[in-house]
Order: C-alpha cells, then structure tokens, then sequence
C-alpha cells in the first residue's frame, strides 16, 4: 500500500505537470520556452513511472485516474505539438508508422519473446503445481472458473462503461510499457513477462477446468490487435533503453533522443489500435456470437493489421510532418 508519505512527496511534481498543461490550454503549447518543454517531459516520465507504482494499490483508484488523465493530456501536448492536417495524419499512419515499426522490428519480436516465455513458464508452474494459479489470480475470477463461468459475463451488461474502461487500461498498460525503458529496459522487460505469465497462468487454469475454447474464444477477437499492440509498445520501450545503453558513435544524449523519436512514433501508432481492441473487447468478445465467427474475425482483423505494418510502399526512413516527439 503506497504512504501518505509518498504522495506528499510526489503531489508538487503532480501539480506543477497540471500548472504546465493549464498554460498550453490557455495560451497553447507555442507559448512554452524551452526549459518548460524539456521540464513537460522529465515530468511526464516521472508520472508514468508514479502511475505504475499507484496501480499496485487497489485502494488508490483516485489517484491512479488523476495520473491516467495528467499522461493523456501530457502526451497530446508532447507528442502531438501543433494541430496536424488530415492527410498529415494520414500520411503518418499509412506512409511513415509502416516504416517505423519494420525498423524496431527486432525489438517488437523480442518484447513478443518475453511475452511467450512469460505465458509457457506460467503454464508449467500450474501444470506442476495446481495451486500455483490460485495464488496469482484474483480469488473472484478464480471463483467464477470454479464453476466454469467466465468471468467476462458481467461486460455484457454494461458495455459502454467497460470499452472505456478497457480502452484506458490497455493504453496506460502501452505508455507504461513505454515509460519504463528509461530503466534501461527492466521495467519493460518485467512487464511483457510478467503480462505472459498471467496469461499463461489463466490459460493453464482454464485448461484445466475444461474451459479452454471459452477462454481463448473471448480473447481471439480483440487480442488480434491488442496483443500485438501491446507487443509493439514494449518495442517503444526497448528502443529508448538501446538508445540509452548503446549510443554507439553518438553522444549518449543524442542516441536518447533518435531513439525517443521512434519510441514515440511506435507508441502514438497503438493508440487508435487499442481503441477499436476495446470497443471489440466490450462490444463482441464476450457475446454468445457463434465461436467459429469469433475466430473468423480474429484471422481477419490480424491478416489486416499485419497488411497495414508491412506495407511495402511505406518508405523505410520514417518522417512525418505535423507529428513531432518532444526533445529531451
């Protein structure tokens, strides 16, 4: 349980990010100096990684909404930068994304890498130890296994508030996966295992209470595009570590910087991704719709979005005009 302490402690970094976004909402981002934009940045990484540290406690959901709100309208003014054009923003997501996510392929897979070893040795340990599982899931969702319900049932009956709840949630899962490569990767790294690992552990379970086509029939549908999503901002986040850890011939603050560029860019692209995930998520996955349909559309929505990053026609050196990443 985080201290009264620490919130304290942390509530002037808080305040002071607010005070920074009130002058862009008053005067807009334009009217910030240089030391304010770098210091919009320092703070907006320092929040994330609070945010991380509040969702811990369960009894923090107060704060771990004002922290969500001040990253949202953080990353509009810091990613964002001026108001862009139509076609900017369409050249962005079908010319330089592509290009981009080719680029840090290496990265997106190894997140992938850390991410399926975390699920396989999830698997094991409750294949091993049967009550290993109880011990990681939620006594409630455990509960609902039991007898063999699925825990999802309840989305369907408040929809609307769900996808915005699932939409928030997967994107503050994205940032923080993000944010956390300033730790020279640990905390990314630990988040893409760690996320495998629950699914492992929850898959295992299912298994084993004869529930495995209910289980992946919900998650087929949405997970097509949130999984690989959250995959792709794990691979934001080890960009800023290897820009961090392995400048090569440039100056390490310069790496810092080319590597944030990309990190950005591959982090801003999940965004809209994650957005429809969680409408399908609230609005199809946990709806009797024929399972074959379910695993129908999966196929469809991946075949898609893998049709989309490996656009050919993409130029593999990314820019985009109107979409520019702060500077640090």
């Amino acid at each position: 349980m985080i201290s009264t302490q620490w919130i304290e402690k942390r509530k002037p970094h808080w305040l002071e990010l607010e005070n920074l976004l009130q002058q862009c909402r008053q005067t807009g981002p334009e009217s910030l100096i240089r030391s304010d934009l770098q210091n919009l940045s320092l703070l907006y990484r320092q929040t994330a990684a609070d945010l991380a540290t509040v969702r811990e406690d369960p009894s923090a959901g107060e704060f771990t909404l004002y922290l969500n709100q001040l990253l949202l309208q953080s990353h509009g003014v810091i990613y964002t930068g001026k108001r862009t054009e139509l076609k900017s923003l369409f050249n962005f997501f079908f010319e330089s994304y592509p290009g981009v996510f080719r680029k840090n392929l290496h990265l997106c897979a190894m997140a992938f890498g850390l991410f399926l070893v975390g699920g396989l040795i999830g698997a094991l340990l409750v294949v091993e130890d049967p009550d290993f599982g109880p011990r990681i899931i939620h006594p409630t969702m455990m509960e609902t296994i039991s007898r063999g319900e699925m825990w999802t049932d309840s989305i369907v009956t408040m929809m609307p508030q769900a996808a915005s709840s699932i939409m928030t949630n997967n994107i503050t899962v994205s940032f923080t996966a993000f944010a956390l490569g300033i730790t020279g990767g640990i905390g990314t790294i630990f988040l893409m295992f760690y996320n495998g690992l629950l699914i492992g552990v929850i898959g295992a379970v299912c298994a084993g209470a004869g529930m495995s086509l209910k289980l992946w029939s919900f998650v087929a549908p949405h997970g097509a595009l949130e999984l690989p999503a959250i995959f792709i901002a794990g691979g934001a986040g080890l960009r800023i570590a290897s820009g961090l850890l392995f400048p090569g011939a440039l100056r390490r603050g310069q790496s810092l910087k080319n590597a944030g560029g990309d990190g950005a860019k591959l982090i801003v692209g999940v965004v809209p991704i994650l957005i429809i995930a969680g409408l399908i998520e609230a609005f199809i996955s946990p709806t009797a719709i024929d399972v074959s349909l379910k695993f129908l559309l999966s196929a469809a929505l991946f075949i898609m979005l893998l049709g989309w990053l490996f656009n050919k026609q993409a130029p593999k050196t990314p820019g985009c005009a109107g979409v520019s990443p702060a500077s640090s």
